[in-house]
Protein backbone atom coordinates (compact mmCIF):
# COMPACT_ATOMS: atom_id res chain seq x y z
CA UNK A 1 0.00 0.00 0.00
CA UNK A 2 2.56 2.50 -1.03
CA UNK A 3 1.23 6.56 -1.61
CA UNK A 4 2.87 8.59 -4.04
CA UNK A 5 4.30 11.07 -0.78
CA UNK A 6 7.69 11.48 0.23
CA UNK A 7 6.75 11.31 3.91
CA UNK A 8 5.58 7.78 2.80
CA UNK A 9 9.18 6.27 1.95
CA UNK A 10 10.51 8.33 5.61
CA UNK A 11 7.75 6.86 7.18
CA UNK A 12 8.54 3.13 6.68
CA UNK A 13 6.46 0.71 8.54
CA UNK A 14 2.85 0.84 9.93
CA UNK A 15 3.95 1.90 13.32
CA UNK A 16 5.54 4.67 12.10
CA UNK A 17 2.88 5.75 9.97
CA UNK A 18 0.33 5.33 12.40
CA UNK A 19 -3.38 6.22 11.29
CA UNK A 20 -2.21 6.71 8.07
CA UNK A 21 -1.25 3.10 7.74
CA UNK A 22 -4.71 2.58 6.72
CA UNK A 23 -5.17 4.86 3.44
CA UNK A 24 -4.84 3.58 0.39
CA UNK A 25 -3.42 4.72 -2.84
CA UNK A 26 -6.74 4.72 -4.05
CA UNK A 27 -8.58 6.72 -1.24
CA UNK A 28 -10.01 9.68 -1.92
CA UNK A 29 -7.04 13.05 -0.82
CA UNK A 30 -9.91 14.11 2.30
CA UNK A 31 -9.49 10.42 3.73
CA UNK A 32 -5.28 10.90 3.27
CA UNK A 33 -5.54 14.59 4.71
CA UNK A 34 -7.94 13.45 7.61
CA UNK A 35 -5.44 10.23 8.46
CA UNK A 36 -2.31 12.68 8.29
CA UNK A 37 -4.05 15.37 10.54
CA UNK A 38 -5.26 12.73 13.08
CA UNK A 39 -1.98 10.77 13.09
CA UNK A 40 -0.03 14.40 13.54
CA UNK A 41 -2.35 15.11 16.36
CA UNK A 42 -1.94 11.92 17.99
CA UNK A 43 1.90 11.73 17.84
CA UNK A 44 2.49 15.56 19.41
CA UNK A 45 0.04 14.30 22.17
CA UNK A 46 1.60 11.22 22.97
CA UNK A 47 4.76 13.17 23.36
CA UNK A 48 3.71 16.21 25.08
CA UNK A 49 1.90 13.48 27.98
CA UNK A 50 4.93 11.86 27.70
CA UNK A 51 7.30 14.61 28.56
CA UNK A 52 4.69 16.57 31.06
CA UNK A 53 4.73 13.20 32.78
CA UNK A 54 8.57 12.76 32.91
CA UNK A 55 9.50 16.38 33.35
CA UNK A 56 6.76 17.55 35.79
CA UNK A 57 4.84 14.65 36.85
CA UNK A 58 1.60 16.15 35.64
CA UNK A 59 -1.16 14.24 33.21
CA UNK A 60 -2.24 16.21 29.96
CA UNK A 61 -5.78 16.98 31.60
CA UNK A 62 -4.20 18.45 34.70
CA UNK A 63 -2.27 20.57 32.77
CA UNK A 64 -4.90 21.61 30.47
CA UNK A 65 -7.21 22.17 33.55
CA UNK A 66 -4.31 24.75 34.98
CA UNK A 67 -4.33 26.34 31.26
CA UNK A 68 -7.68 27.44 31.82
CA UNK A 69 -7.83 28.66 34.86
CA UNK A 70 -4.30 30.48 34.40
CA UNK A 71 -6.28 32.44 31.55
CA UNK A 72 -8.79 33.56 33.76
CA UNK A 73 -7.22 34.76 36.56
CA UNK A 74 -10.27 35.48 38.81
CA UNK A 75 -11.04 32.04 38.45
CA UNK A 76 -14.40 30.01 36.83
CA UNK A 77 -17.22 28.39 37.96
CA UNK A 78 -16.84 24.87 37.74
CA UNK A 79 -19.85 24.26 35.32
CA UNK A 80 -17.71 26.57 32.54
CA UNK A 81 -14.56 24.99 33.13
CA UNK A 82 -16.25 21.82 32.50
CA UNK A 83 -17.70 22.91 29.20
CA UNK A 84 -14.03 24.52 28.02
CA UNK A 85 -12.11 21.57 28.85
CA UNK A 86 -15.23 19.23 27.20
CA UNK A 87 -15.23 17.00 30.03
CA UNK A 88 -17.72 15.62 32.70
CA UNK A 89 -18.62 18.04 35.59
CA UNK A 90 -17.76 14.69 37.66
CA UNK A 91 -14.35 15.05 35.83
CA UNK A 92 -13.37 18.48 36.84
CA UNK A 93 -15.19 17.74 40.63
CA UNK A 94 -12.23 14.85 40.85
CA UNK A 95 -9.66 16.96 39.32
CA UNK A 96 -10.61 20.08 41.42
CA UNK A 97 -10.52 17.75 44.36
CA UNK A 98 -7.01 16.32 43.96
CA UNK A 99 -5.51 19.72 43.07
CA UNK A 100 -6.93 21.27 46.10
CA UNK A 101 -5.41 18.49 48.54
CA UNK A 102 -2.00 19.86 46.61
CA UNK A 103 -2.37 23.47 47.13
CA UNK A 104 -2.47 23.89 43.85
CA UNK A 105 -6.28 25.29 43.03
CA UNK A 106 -8.73 26.97 45.50
CA UNK A 107 -12.17 26.93 46.04
CA UNK A 108 -14.69 29.98 46.95
CA UNK A 109 -18.26 30.47 46.50
CA UNK A 110 -19.60 32.66 43.42
CA UNK A 111 -21.14 35.88 44.51
CA UNK A 112 -23.86 35.39 41.92
CA UNK A 113 -24.79 31.96 42.46
CA UNK A 114 -24.42 30.05 45.84
CA UNK A 115 -24.90 26.90 44.48
CA UNK A 116 -21.82 27.30 41.94
CA UNK A 117 -18.15 27.23 43.31
CA UNK A 118 -15.53 29.15 41.53
CA UNK A 119 -12.16 27.63 41.06
CA UNK A 120 -9.35 29.19 40.82
CA UNK A 121 -5.45 28.80 40.86
CA UNK A 122 -3.39 29.43 43.91
CA UNK A 123 -0.18 31.02 43.93
CA UNK A 124 1.64 27.96 44.34
CA UNK A 125 -0.56 26.79 41.51
CA UNK A 126 0.58 29.88 39.50
CA UNK A 127 3.79 29.21 39.90
CA UNK A 128 3.88 25.79 38.73
CA UNK A 129 1.89 26.52 35.84
CA UNK A 130 4.03 28.64 34.52
CA UNK A 131 6.70 26.59 34.61
CA UNK A 132 5.33 23.91 32.80
CA UNK A 133 3.88 26.39 29.97
CA UNK A 134 6.97 27.86 29.22
CA UNK A 135 8.66 24.17 29.05
CA UNK A 136 5.44 23.03 27.07
CA UNK A 137 5.90 26.45 24.53
CA UNK A 138 9.38 24.95 24.04
CA UNK A 139 8.88 21.44 23.32
CA UNK A 140 5.86 22.96 20.34
CA UNK A 141 8.75 24.83 19.04
CA UNK A 142 10.86 21.88 18.55
CA UNK A 143 8.04 19.75 17.97
CA UNK A 144 6.75 22.07 14.73
CA UNK A 145 10.55 22.94 13.93
CA UNK A 146 9.90 21.43 10.62
CA UNK A 147 7.83 23.52 9.12
CA UNK A 148 8.86 27.01 8.58
CA UNK A 149 6.97 30.27 9.46
CA UNK A 150 5.41 30.57 6.48
CA UNK A 151 3.88 26.89 6.29
CA UNK A 152 3.18 27.17 9.94
CA UNK A 153 0.54 30.39 9.14
CA UNK A 154 -0.56 29.40 5.91
CA UNK A 155 -2.06 25.58 7.60
CA UNK A 156 -2.97 28.14 10.70
CA UNK A 157 -5.11 29.89 8.30
CA UNK A 158 -6.42 26.90 6.11
CA UNK A 159 -7.23 24.70 9.32
CA UNK A 160 -9.14 27.67 10.11
CA UNK A 161 -11.07 27.83 7.17
CA UNK A 162 -11.89 24.81 7.87
CA UNK A 163 -13.43 24.93 11.39
CA UNK A 164 -15.19 28.07 10.00
CA UNK A 165 -17.15 25.45 7.07
CA UNK A 166 -17.33 23.17 9.90
CA UNK A 167 -19.21 25.41 12.80
CA UNK A 168 -21.55 26.66 9.38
Amino acid sequence: MKQNDASHALLSDAQELGHEARAGTGDHAVLKLWLRMLASTTQIEAEIRTRLRENFDISLARFDYMAQLFRYREGLKMRVLSRYLMVTGGNVTGLTDELEREGVVQRSPSPEDRRAWIVSLTPKGRRSFEAMAKAHEQWLLELFAGLDDKAVQQLYAQLGALRVHLVR
